[in-house]
């Protein structure tokens, strides 16, 4: 089976609906406002060259087991002379299949990896913003624990957002919604949701969690809006909100989002590969903290 990304955004948000009606050049990372602390000490900067240019990444040091697995890799050349095998424009660009490295165009891609899965590390202050450097898994029933694939990444191109679409955490909504199915069956706010699906399906449904998201905190106890700054970033930088909760974002890209459009702009064909295809050369190499943040306006948190 593939390692694929789970795609559209209204489709996690029926998965809410069932639950409560029965689920680089353009960083936007600067250097200003940084604590000393955060700029002590070495990191990793990552050095992705491809046949139409070059990005650059950080790892973040909180996925510590995605960090040194991806530089164990790096360094012994895993990655060196492997396809971006699956290519969405305003999605994200996929790669790091072994099996990639000497196959002719008709070879389907996708399956292969370094022999095992990494623990997920899915946490709520990196998401799925524009250059965002995530682990791509299996999906479905028989990976619960949400377990990354051992090799594979994918880098988020994604779009600028709307703010209506990215007001909500919709992990926590989910939960939010749940909560007050199982305990408030009788709440009022049950029935104006309902009442929204009923008259406006999906979006009416949506819309209606958006205009209640502040009386659904307060009665669950479970805060359902996102924070500013993934507001900020998705509304601005853009990226694939949908994502967020579901897949380990251990990485950034801070240089080259220009080389990501470029990518993901290819041609391609059934099956999202790439008529012609893209390689990738990675290397990483041990600079100052400080460095990389004056360098390429990388904040640490």
């Amino acid at each position: 089976m593939k390692t694929k990304l789970l795609t559209g955004f209204m489709l996690a948000l029926m998965l809410i609906v069932a639950a409560a009606c029965s689920s680089g050049s353009e960083s936007s990372e600067t250097v200003t406002d940084q604590k000393p602390a955060a700029l002590v000490g070495n990191d990793f900067l990552v050095t992705i060259t491809t046949d139409l240019g070059v990005m650059r990444a950080v790892l973040h040091d909180q996925t510590p087991k995605h960090k040194e697995n991806f530089i164990k890799l790096a360094k012994e050349g895993f990655f060196d002379s492997l396809l971006f095998h699956r290519i969405i424009p305003q999605f994200m660009i996929q790669g790091g299949d072994p099996i990639s490295k000497n196959a002719g165009p008709d070879v389907n891609l996708g399956s292969g990896g370094p022999g095992y899965t990494i623990d997920a590390e899915i946490l709520p202050e990196f998401y799925h913003k524009k250059g965002a450097l995530s682990a791509a898994r299996r999906g479905g029933p028989g990976n619960p624990e949400l377990k990354s694939s051992g090799s594979q990444f994918y880098i988020v191109q994604g779009f600028v957002q709307p703010y209506n679409q990215v007001v909500l955490n919709n992990v926590e909504a989910g939960k939010c919604l749940t909560k007050l199915r199982s305990d408030f069956p009788e709440d009022p706010l049950l029935t104006e949701l309902n009442d929204a699906f009923q008259t406006g399906g999906q979006q009416g449904y949506f819309d209606k969690v958006v205009e209640l998201k502040d009386k659904l905190t307060e009665k669950t106890g479970i805060e359902i809006s996102s924070p500013q700054e993934r507001i900020d970033a998705y509304t601005t930088v853009g990226g694939y909100p949908s994502l967020d909760g579901q897949y380990t974002v251990f990485g950034q890209v801070i240089d080259g989002l220009d080389i990501l459009d470029r990518i993901a702009g290819v041609q391609t064909k059934p099956g999202d590969r790439p008529v012609e295809d893209v390689r990738m050369f990675v290397t990483v190499e041990e600079m100052p903290k400080a460095q990389i943040a004056r360098e390429y306006g990388h904040t640490y948190l």
